[in-house]
């Protein structure tokens, strides 16, 4: 087999969460157009729609489904979808997050805490299991849990956030011990300031950006590409002996 070959998911199925836009969109593009059946999802059914039908007009495969990450019900719903739509499902990245709150953990709210917790860990514990014996079925799979710098070490403002993405680290590494066994593979990759939506509080603060530029060994924000990149070697036999691992791609900064 030839090493670009081991890149290629031709025949297999996969879930990204957090799909709208970033990350999650990057990845779901990076993965379709390797092969896969993506299932592209997010909380609102018209935005996932969009990347849906973008990625249908460059001729890949892909169908959209809302879901709230953080809804037991709603996730057992992607997962039945995606059993429905292409036959089973290979791949699972967990890539949804929410952190409704920037600032010192004192100030951090109980309703907050629990939104955290429910779609940065709980959400994918509980997509996994969904995932887990439609992986059986296929003699294995691979689940990329898109953690953060903060999981490894704790980001100023960022206290609960970096809590919960340090538990989302712990439990891809329970989940590689646990079902390698069945074939499956569980990585986490943990990117730094990357320029998307979602951490705009960060890079549209002059006085943050400066110093975290100051940190950097490669000094410049990342691309959504770069991370959709690491994600697509893990989703695939190109990444076929990595399990538990954490990887950062973040230009150094956790050096």
């Amino acid at each position: 087999m030839s090493i670009f070959d081991r890149f290629q998911l031709n025949g297999k199925v996969a879930i990204i969460t957090g799909a709208s836009k970033g990350i999650g969109e990057g990845i779901a593009y990076a993965l379709a157009e390797a092969g896969a059946s993506v299932i592209v999802s997010s909380r609102k059914q018209e935005a996932v729609d969009e990347v849906a039908h973008a990625l249908a007009e460059k001729g890949f495969q892909a169908i959209a489904l809302a879901a709230n990450a953080g809804s037991e019900e709603e996730l057992k719903k992607l997962a039945e979808a995606a059993v429905k739509a292409y036959g089973g499902i290979d791949i699972l990245v967990n890539n949804a997050a929410a952190n409704p709150v920037f600032g010192p953990v004192e100030n951090t709210e109980s309703w907050a805490y629990d939104k955290i917790m429910d779609v940065n860990v709980k959400g994918p514990f509980e997509l996994c299991k969904l995932a887990l014996p439609e992986m059986q079925k296929r003699g294995g799979g691979s689940i990329v849990n898109i953690s953060s710098i903060g999981g490894l070490s704790p980001e100023q403002q960022l206290g609960i956030y970096s809590v919960s993405k340090a538990a989302l680290i712990s439990l891809t590494k329970v989940l590689a011990k646990e079902w390698g066994r069945h074939g499956i593979r569980a990585n986490a990759i943990c990117p730094g300031l990357i320029k998307t939506k979602f951490s705009e509080a960060l890079w549209s603060n002059e006085k943050v950006m400066k110093y975290m530029i100051s940190q950097l060994p490669i000094p410049r924000v990342g691309t959504v590409e770069e991370i959709a990149g690491l994600a697509l070697f893990l989703a695939s036999e190109a990444g076929s002996y990595c399990t538990g691992a954490v990887f950062t791609a973040d230009g150094g900064y956790t050096i």
